[in-house]
């Protein structure tokens, strides 16, 4: 008989189930209590009038275990210093979307050689998201393939959904069973609609194709998750953070009868993707906030050891320790230089 299916599949390769490398690489008591936590508070930043600033920083991706060890223990030690104005919670990317080609993430190419080794990426992930939350650093993560929330899901205290896929049905159904506070991304073309439509769609109940904790195929129930919000990320048309967009914002925000709460992206296009800019953008943030914002709750932040980026793929022994090989970041000291004048300017909110 003539095949008419798997013509372009050169090979498939079994993964453990979700439910098998949980039980080979489970979550402590301490850590599941710590996240639970951490989205309790996430949660309230978010939604209630919690006057503390959320702020996720980090790499643009993870590809160093090693450099991203160290950055993570740079910061929760910043972290706690400022915790009474400032919630800072670790970007720790796994996944990266890409417009034509490129390094897909940690998950997707551990060892940064294109053999693709998931099964190693998966178990990679999870022992760096154990290791962020034993320094007591809340997590964040953008999800991207449907099939990894299985994996590493229970280790994420706030979750993203980005400007390629906030228009896909199958992330918005996807971000309705998921178990944590999640922003959408406003659409590359700058589209305040897409997120906020986004955000409705992830509201609700959804059944939909996936697989359960044996790997099994299987269809999905949600009751729909109820923490998802905008984040403002600039776009094809430029950046989307200044007073009157954020006020465009609200009003569709009211308008759709959904909180009025924004967190902003300083990076992509509200830099114009030049990550030295990100500062001046938290700065115009701070600004308005100062003159009586109480909608933009929070802000990210991409950073990294060193600044900039390097190119890749190249030999793994030439990188260079501490430079994104994704998005470029603003270095170290630029970022705790940054952290502190932003828990500084914020002194007024708390008197």
């Amino acid at each position: 008989m003539q095949r008419t299916s798997d013509l372009n599949v050169v090979e498939t390769r079994a993964l453990p189930s979700p439910g098998a490398l949980l039980a080979e690489q489970p979550k402590t008591e301490a850590q599941a209590e710590f996240v639970t936590r951490a989205r309790r508070e996430i949660h309230r930043l978010i939604f209630t009038d919690d006057r503390r600033f959320l702020l996720i920083v980090g790499p643009c991706s993870i590809h160093d275990i090693e450099a991203g060890r160290d950055y993570a223990r740079k910061l929760a030690a910043l972290s706690r210093e400022v915790a009474d104005r400032v919630m800072i919670v670790m970007r720790v990317y796994f996944e990266k979307p890409r417009t034509t080609v490129g390094w897909k993430g940690l998950i997707m190419d551990p060892h940064l050689d294109g053999s693709h080794d998931i099964a190693a990426g998966l178990r990679l992930g999870r022992t760096f998201l154990c290791d962020v939350l034993d320094l007591g650093l809340p997590t964040a993560t953008e999800f991207l393939d449907p099939i990894t929330p299985q994996y590493v899901a229970d280790l994420v205290c706030w979750g993203a959904i980005g400007a390629r896929t906030a228009e896909s049905q199958t992330h918005r159904q996807m971000a309705s069973g998921l178990s944590m506070p999640l922003g959408f991304k406003n659409g590359t073309d700058g589209s305040i609609a897409t997120a906020i439509n986004a955000i409705k769609a992830a509201a609700q109940p959804h059944t939909f194709l996936g697989i359960n904790l044996d790997g099994a195929a299987s269809a999905i129930v949600t009751r729909g998750n109820p923490d998802c919000h905008i984040v403002l990320r600039g776009g094809a048309t430029g950046p989307n953070y200044s007073s009157a967009h954020i006020a465009q914002t609200e009003q569709l925000l009211a308008k759709a009868g959904l909180p009025r709460s924004v967190l902003v992206d300083c990076s992509h296009d509200n830099s114009a993707k030049q990550p030295e800019r990100q500062p001046e953008v938290l700065r115009e943030l701070l600004a308005q906030i100062t003159a009586g914002n109480a909608s933009i709750m929070g802000a990210m932040l991409e950073s990294n050891l060193v600044a900039g980026s390097q190119t890749f793929p190249q030999p793994r022994e030439k990188l260079r320790y501490g430079v994104s090989i994704t998005d470029g970041c603003i270095d170290w000291s630029s970022t705790e230089k940054l952290v502190r004048e932003l828990h500084t300017a914020l002194g007024p909110r708390f008197k």
